[in-house]
């Protein structure tokens, strides 16, 4: 139980501070979050002429015709495209993020940790292979999938999913391998 709590806060903790490094220290992520010199015209023109919500342009009202997706493709084929994501207003609760990002660090360390301590005599690399092959999983059906239909940058994302995890598996896997000594 000891070695579950202690890896459970020092696996948060470590993801926690990278995920600290990655977005604001060396800003891994800044592609996807692009400066556009032209912004404030764009803000102008979209504000309140939309709900907040995500869209995709062009696209087709809910309900169209398997012809009219057809006739769209073909339109729109070789055409530029746009995600949007638009908010109404921008409340940065900076304390509430942080809680909850914590949390979740704390809840993915705590299944990490659960699931190395269900096999017998987990050695440091089978404890960095599993938690880097979490890490991957996790990348692999999010953002890479995201990126397979909609051409986003990931590398930032694969290396969220392999730096910290390695760390992490490092911890867990010297943890559990003390107990054996």
């Amino acid at each position: 139980m000891k070695n579950l709590i202690i890896g459970t806060l020092g696996g948060a903790f470590i993801l926690f501070i990278w995920q600290f490094i990655s977005w604001g220290l060396v800003n891994f992520h800044y592609s996807s979050n692009s400066y556009l010199e032209n912004q404030d015209e764009i803000y102008d023109m979209l504000k309140g002429k939309i709900e907040p919500g995500e869209y995709f342009l062009p696209t087709l009202p809910k309900g169209s015709s398997p012809e009219e997706m057809d006739a769209l493709q073909t339109k729109i084929a070789g055409q530029p495209w746009i995600q949007i994501k638009y908010h109404e207003s921008f409340n940065m609760n900076m304390g509430m993020n942080l809680f909850r990002g914590f949390t979740v660090d704390l809840l993915a360390a705590f299944l990490m940790m659960w699931i190395l301590m269900k096999i017998p005599g987990v050695n440091m690399v089978e404890s960095i292979m599993a938690c880097v092959a979490v890490g991957v999983i996790g990348y692999l059906t999010i953002p890479y999938l995201d990126s397979v239909w909609f051409e986003n940058t990931t590398l930032a994302y694969l290396i969220d999913a392999i730096v910290p995890w390695v760390l992490c598996g490092v911890l867990f896997g010297w943890l559990l391998g003390r107990n054996r000594s």
